[in-house]
């Protein structure tokens, strides 16, 4: 099912969606673009796609490794 949605835009975005989506196309743009940040399927099978890349699995690895030494560090009260 399909809801209608009104929107306000500045002029020059109005302007640019219609010169480079062209009429009758912006709401199905629109809807591509945003779908991924609102609908989970998408965004699960976004974040399961990017597991198998090994490179930036590995990265992502050492980033919440190196997060974890640091709030080591913090919250902790020196006791007198």
């Amino acid at each position: 099912m399909q809801k209608k949605l009104t929107l306000t835009v500045d002029e020059r975005v109005y302007r640019g969606l219609h010169r480079r989506i062209g009429r009758g196309k912006i709401s199905r743009f629109i809807e591509e673009v945003v779908r991924p940040y609102v609908v989970n399927e998408d965004l699960d099978a976004a974040y399961k796609e990017m597991s198998m890349e090994e490179s930036r699995e590995q990265e992502a690895l050492e980033w919440s490794e190196g997060l974890i030494g640091d709030s080591s560090h913090e919250g902790r009260i020196a006791r007198t």
